[in-house]
């Protein structure tokens, strides 16, 4: 197709950086239409940003035939169902980190993914910045010898404890918000897949974690570790580091380098 045209979920805070602003600098990509709960917020934001269009909801957004891919920025608890429903409308598919509330969604997602012929995105937009891609190189072209450890922290402070990334119901929590990229990160450097040896939250409230660290091990015998917070003494903390039996390698701010 000559152009994508994207139609997005949702009024999200985040779309104008993700999306909107991104897509006026490619040619074979617009943003032509969003949809919200409150119609009125759909088209104050659609008047800011110049979109096009404003459908009256986010079925009405999926049914559209002059949209080809659905921009999915909703709640994390959100992302599976209206993930699922666009893929089976036919849509191609970019949705916010995390992908889904659990594994179990994952497994679901990526199974409708692969019978519908479209594409599926988890937008990790750092992954294809070529800073990202040259930290994976150097990893595995044996510069650093044979890996050893890896480990990766983002850490910033959200004192708004009314955020929904503190809503367990909307499957937040600092692992689920910061903490899935420490975690890609992670398997990326790597290049192999981790199993937790052990984690420790620290909590904000029964079932929400304001803070994670965990260790992990990977089949060649290296370690891992990630650290992520939204509160605590860490307050700002972007980073990543790969150490190997020749050198070491050290990242300042791999998601925004």
């Amino acid at each position: 197709m000559s152009n994508v045209r994207i139609g997005i979920l949702g009024a999200a805070a985040i779309a104008p950086a993700a999306l909107v602003k991104p897509a006026r600098g490619v040619d074979r990509a617009s943003v032509v239409a969003v949809a919200a709960r409150d119609r009125g917020r759909a088209e104050a934001f659609a008047s800011k940003w110049s979109i096009p269009a404003v459908l009256d909801d986010y079925e009405a957004l999926l049914g559209d035939p002059h949209i080809d891919a659905i921009y999915n920025p909703l709640p994390n608890s959100l992302h599976a169902d209206w993930t699922i429903r666009a893929l089976r409308a036919g849509k191609h598919v970019l949705c916010e980190k995390p992908l889904t509330s659990n594994a179990d969604q994952a497994r679901e997602v990526a199974s409708v993914a692969a019978s519908s012929g479209r594409v599926l995105m988890e937008a990790f937009h750092y992954r294809y910045h070529p800073f990202a891609e040259r930290l994976r190189e150097i990893v595995a072209s044996g510069e650093l010898g044979t890996v050893q450890r890896v480990e990766t922290a983002m850490c910033f402070p959200l004192p708004r404890f009314g955020d929904i990334r503190y809503d367990y119901a909307l499957a937040g929590g600092a692992t689920m918000d910061v903490g899935c990229y420490t975690i890609h990160c992670l398997r990326l450097l790597a290049g192999e897949e981790p199993t937790v040896v052990s984690a420790e939250a620290k909590r904000k409230g029964p079932k929400i974690d304001r803070a994670m660290r965990a260790e992990l091990a990977f089949p060649s015998g290296a370690t891992g570790g990630i650290h992520c917070s939204m509160w605590s003494s860490s307050l700002l903390k972007l980073s990543a580091r790969v150490v190997g039996d020749r050198g070491e390698m050290k990242v300042r701010n791999f998601t925004m380098p």
